[in-house]
């Protein structure tokens, strides 16, 4: 408990916050922390209020000072795993990889290992440099149900590049989906985004505060039911496109935090074929951080995609993976 000041959070609590829960308070600071872990730090200590220990229905008054002492981060050895793991491209600065769906992609709480960090390490070695011990090479991430392309630096110069190319969203990323319903054939969502203000597991677009994000929707064909979808990111938010889409009225198909289950039957076995969200990162393109040659990937959809998308549209045409 004895840490130094640089590991304390102190925050002074405002009038709009007062009266409200504690564990409620800290999660809406977006410190960083899930709102489950401030609650287990409460529970053991962690977080005083003016110098007491607290409950997390603890309701402070403005002007309070909560001081948040963070746990010690756990020291977890990162191993390479031979983990099956397609390579597009790869040079000394940077790769080209197809993340699997169902594949983490770094180390994380339940997911201690079997991670795209630690096929990496087994398939490309070590990054040169990489100040983020448990994500080496990382520079964006896909949710573990969602399949497709990525890349990841091998060279600081390249994560520093790379990382500017994100930041000012001059990426070229186009992803599929298969929805529910039969949206316009075309169509842009503009909204602010943020974490969802009761489910704090949750992004929502209907915030009051948040970042800025845009997501460009193409029809490509009506399906039983639902519609295949090009999705094209001009920003890249966490959860952007399933947000996006959950709150238009066309949820993804087996999606398990913004969808729902569906009484077609049809409908409802190819959610089951998937077992996750209807999402897959099939194009990927930017000018190599280093080198500024123009690189552009395409991938087609796994076997589950594809299965799914034949079964709704119910006849034997072959699935055209192209966007």
């Amino acid at each position: 408990m004895n840490q130094p000041p640089q590991d304390r959070l102190t925050l002074t609590i405002t009038a709009e916050e007062a009266g409200e829960r504690l564990d409620r308070i800290l999660g809406a600071r977006e410190l960083g922390f899930s709102r489950s872990t401030l609650q287990r730090w409460i529970r053991e200590g962690r977080v005083e209020l003016e110098g007491r220990a607290v409950r997390a229905s603890s309701r402070p008054e403005r002007g309070d000072r909560v001081v948040v002492r963070p746990a010690p981060p756990p020291t977890t050895e990162l191993l390479p795993q031979a983990l099956a793991l397609e390579v597009l491209f790869r040079d000394q600065h940077l790769a080209v990889v197809v993340k699997p769906a169902g594949m983490v992609v770094h180390p994380a709480a339940g997911h201690a290992d079997g991670t795209l960090v630690n096929a990496l390490l087994y398939h490309l070695g070590e990054p040169e440099g990489g100040s983020e011990r448990q994500r080496p090479g990382i520079v964006h991430r896909l949710d573990a149900g969602t399949s497709g392309v990525m890349v990841v630096a091998r060279s600081e110069r390249a994560h520093a590049g790379l990382s500017e190319l994100f930041a000012r969203h001059d990426i070229e990323r186009c992803y599929q989906a298969i929805a529910l319903g039969h949206p316009e054939p075309s169509f842009t969502i503009r909204s602010l985004h943020g974490r969802h203000p009761v489910d704090r597991k949750r992004f929502s677009g209907r915030v009051q505060r948040g970042k800025p994000a845009v997501t460009h929707v193409q029809l490509q064909e009506r399906l039983h039911g639902a519609s295949l979808l090009q999705c094209r990111l001009e920003t890249g938010r966490t959860h952007q496109i399933r947000v996006h889409l959950s709150e238009h009225g066309h949820a993804l198909i087996g999606d398990p935090v913004y969808g729902h289950k569906s009484r077609d039957p049809r409908l409802r076995q190819a959610a089951e074929v998937l077992g996750r969200q209807a999402l897959h990162a099939g194009l990927l393109g930017f000018a190599h951080p280093v080198t500024a040659e123009p690189l552009r990937f395409e991938v087609e959809p796994p076997e589950d995609f594809r299965r799914a998308l034949q079964l709704l549209r119910g006849d034997d045409r072959p699935c055209d993976p192209r966007f």
